[in-house]
């Protein structure tokens, strides 16, 4: 297949490079000196004690997108509109974007934004990290669940023969809302702290403030009708065990002076708690204080 990745970030140049080495033609779009890093000496990509350069193409502009079967859509929750009206006179009317982003609602936004287009929500469960242009670091795991699409079938099965765990599920909903609250109860602390998951859970305090996270979570799904695992606090728990000394993305965003997606992550719960009468309190504070941050480091 012919795969843009719009949006080339960590999470976008590591799918990406798994499937160019599986000998599909990948283009990477993104910043400026990335590109030129990838334009020069291929992507570079660190993965299991491998150190490896795969040549592939990449642009600063969407219409690299054009005659593309499936666009990796990677770019951050708050650009998702303008990023898909930059896509959109590229697009077959058979492309399948496939939504790799955090929160919950990208899709439901793709699809109002490019009415008729295919797209497919995923869930993302990667741990990586841009450690330079051109250069993508893998920490863990790899593995999506996606939702049914027109041309989903033929993609999942281009995804698993690339070397990518993957699962389509119609249960992609519940399972987006058990990532978020995840998100929810590592990113801001992470960010806050510039700690990684493995020390954040040691923090005096951390684990009650994770319970409390979780609580309002759940509490919020309830009302918007998802049904989460029983078994959610333990999950939490279990990150920090399967990535200790991963920083979440966050925190990469505010170690790098970038804005961050806390609006989409405890935002989300907030902005939803409050449409339908449930209190969220610690998701508040911490998102208010990420965004303190995120003002700090502008300025």
């Amino acid at each position: 297949m012919r795969i843009a990745v719009m949006g080339a970030g960590a999470v976008g140049c590591f799918f990406g490079a798994l499937l160019a080495r599986a000998g599909h033609a990948v283009v990477l779009i993104g910043r400026p000196a990335h590109v030129e890093a990838v334009r020069r000496d291929g992507l570079r990509l660190e993965m299991k004690g491998r150190d490896e350069r795969l040549p592939m193409e990449a642009s600063t502009e969407a219409r690299a997108a054009q005659g593309a079967d499936l666009v990796l859509f990677c770019v951050k929750s708050a650009d998702t509109e303008s990023a898909a009206a930059q896509l959109r006179p590229w697009l077959k009317p058979d492309t399948l974007l496939l939504s790799l982003q955090n929160g919950v609602d990208n899709a439901e936004r793709l699809r109002a934004a490019l009415p008729g287009q295919p797209v497919a929500a995923a869930v993302v469960y990667v741990a990586t990290e841009m450690a330079g242009p051109g250069h993508v670091r893998h920490h863990g795991r790899g593995e999506l669940v996606i939702e049914p699409a027109r041309g989903g079938e033929r993609v999942a099965r281009a995804l698993v023969a690339a070397g990518i765990p993957t699962e389509v599920s119609a249960e992609v909903r519940a399972a987006l809302w058990t990532k978020l609250v995840i998100n929810c109860a590592y990113n801001a602390l992470s960010a806050i702290s510039q700690r990684p998951y493995g020390e954040v859970v040691r923090g005096e305090g951390v684990a009650q403030t994770m319970r409390e996270i979780v609580a309002e979570c759940r509490a919020v799904a309830q009302a918007e009708g998802v049904a989460l695992p029983a078994d959610l606090d333990e999950r939490v728990s279990r990150l920090a065990d399967s990535m200790p000394g991963q920083y979440s993305s966050t925190a990469q965003d505010l170690a790098r002076g970038k804005p961050s997606e806390i609006d989409h992550l405890n935002g989300h719960v907030v902005r939803r708690g409050e449409a339908l009468g449930v209190a969220t309190p610690v998701n508040r504070a911490l998102q208010a204080l990420v965004k303190l941050l995120e003002t700090r480091r502008a300025g």
